[in-house]
């Protein structure tokens, strides 16, 4: 984006980055949709192409980075950047889903847990490991996104990626909630880390609010929200 008079002039055919904090409840292609449809509406442009490089889930929020025109080239530079997240994790319970898009399945006694045990698990998942996918996400199986199984009640076993986490800090703990902070490489799926923390405590443990607070070194306080973005095309 390039500032010039405190307007902004792009252009969106020859390429531009841009950076979005996502609303919760929507989905990334809701996002790039939306904003496909924002361009052509205010340029006057037909065709545009518009992709993102990351997926966040609908229940998630903050930094999607979105790439127009001839940058779409560019969206596996910045799928393959680390990725910063905060979030709560529920201790003491499972879903299906490992966050609250479905309904608790199990619940378990967490009278064993207290904040050392905590602490001393997260150090745990620091490292390189294999890390099984979500059943409800967008996983390519035989041509079939893995969520349409689930949704179906197919049972299906996806394969472990190898994935690294570099940090992972718990920021405040009130049992059964535990605030965190982590720092991944690509394809690292937070709700698995909900499921696999929670089977180290043995206790079960799901995601229940998800923020992307960096790609790299491109910061979720640099991003606009769409509709931030509509009044800017609007000026």
């Amino acid at each position: 984006m390039i500032v010039q008079n405190g307007r902004k002039n792009f252009d969106f055919q020859k390429g531009e980055i841009l950076f979005i904090d996502k609303p919760l409840q929507w989905t990334s292609f809701d996002v790039v949709n939306k904003i496909r449809n924002l361009i052509s509406r205010y340029t006057g442009i037909r065709k545009i192409k518009v992709g993102h490089a990351g997926t966040l889930d609908p229940l998630a929020t903050g930094l999607l980075i979105l790439c127009t025109g001839k940058f779409t080239k560019r969206i596996q530079e910045f799928q393959g950047l680390d990725k910063e997240y905060t979030g709560v994790f529920f201790i003491g319970a499972t879903t299906p889903s490992y966050d609250r898009e479905t309904k608790t399945d199990k619940e378990f006694d967490i009278s064993h847990v207290n904040e050392e045990l905590l602490l001393k698990t997260a150090k745990d998942f620091i490292g390189t490991f294999n890390q099984v996918p979500p059943l409800y996400s967008a996983v390519n199986i035989e041509g079939k996104r893995a969520y349409k199984f689930a949704r179906n009640n197919e049972d299906v076993k996806l394969p472990p990626k190898k994935i690294t986490i570099q940090e992972f800090e718990l920021t405040e703990i009130q049992i059964p909630e535990v605030h965190f902070r982590v720092v991944c490489s690509k394809g690292t799926y937070i709700r698995s880390l909900a499921r696999d923390f929670g089977k180290a405590l043995g206790s079960g443990s799901y995601l229940t609010s998800l923020t992307r607070i960096k790609i790299g070194d491109y910061d979720l306080s640099k991003a606009i929200t769409i509709e931030d973005f509509e009044i800017i095309l609007n000026k």
